[in-house]
């Protein structure tokens, strides 16, 4: 039976995504001469994972959304998940037999609108910089701390669409600018593949990824099934009037998909133990 392209769920497209990465001797297997599709087998993960070929089949295609944890856990563990992407194989396993009855996760409106309390954080977090972080990666709000700081670097050029990974790869100060940039895209890539495992059908989400593809640096660094495993505290900028900075960056959750990021000055940071860093799978897990 051929695969149902209309029916698989992000948790089917991953687990084929993942299948297709992986090389025999990734998993302890032989590597049994040329191929003609790269990647394990469909047979190979099915021994590996202790279930049958025709189960996977159909977790693939679609035609069963209801895997036990179990099952998941041994697929994780023979598809050579890390820590970060068992957590979300997990979590779409969860949700997949509801994105299955409920197959538009279409744009909120929510997303994109900062509750006053929100603000009222941001407002008091000053004279550290600090902003709102919505999940395509645009900045929603912010205090007069950060943009005193980020408006030389041409990030709010266009206030209305301000987009950390949109400047990242498009604007020509980032890449002289922050000390690390290749650490910082691969970290802003990683979050737009966070948010599109999580909201498949979201357009605005697409198209912002679509844009970005155009980009060679982007290109390069998007695979949408592949999440890192340990994201980056510090930021380091070379300021073009303040000289030499370094940031260690605060993340915590909000409502709604939303972040509130805290560039906090290294030397405040250092004395300041108690603020915890927060990193984004773990605030979203």
């Amino acid at each position: 039976m051929p695969d149902q392209l209309g029916a698989r769920s992000t948790f089917a497209e991953l687990l084929i995504a993942r299948r297709a990465e992986l090389r025999p001797e990734d998993v302890g297997l032989l590597g049994g001469g040329r191929r003609r599709t790269p990647g394990l087998r469909r047979e190979e993960v099915a021994v590996l994972a202790g279930v049958s070929a025709d189960y996977l089949a159909r977790l693939e295609q679609g035609r069963d959304s209801n895997p036990s944890p179990a099952v998941v856990d041994a697929l994780a563990t023979a598809l050579r998940f890390n820590d970060t992407e068992r957590a979300h194989f997990g979590w779409l396993a969860l949700t997949t037999s509801k994105e299955a009855r409920c197959p538009s996760t279409a744009f909120d409106p929510k997303l994109d609108q900062v509750p006053p309390a929100l603000t009222a954080v941001l407002d008091a977090l000053t004279p550290t910089p600090a902003f709102a972080l919505g999940p395509r990666a645009n900045v929603l709000a912010w205090n007069d701390s950060w943009e005193d700081l980020v408006a030389p670097l041409g990030l709010l050029d266009d206030p209305e669409q301000v987009n950390l990974a949109v400047w990242a790869f498009r604007h020509p100060l980032a890449r002289t600018t922050i000390t690390d940039w290749p650490q910082y895209a691969d970290l802003l890539a990683d979050q737009l593949a966070r948010t599109r495992l999580r909201r498949p059908e979201d357009e605005s989400i697409a198209s912002t990824i679509e844009f970005l593809t155009t980009e060679p640096e982007f290109a390069r660094r998007w695979q949408p099934h592949r999440l890192a495993e340990n994201l980056p505290s510090l930021l380091g900028l070379e300021h073009p009037t303040r000289g030499t900075l370094t940031f260690t960056v605060q993340t915590l959750s909000a409502e709604n998909d939303q972040q509130i990021v805290i560039w906090l000055p290294r030397e405040t940071a250092a004395r300041a133990p108690e603020l915890r860093l927060i990193h984004p799978q773990a605030a979203n897990g």
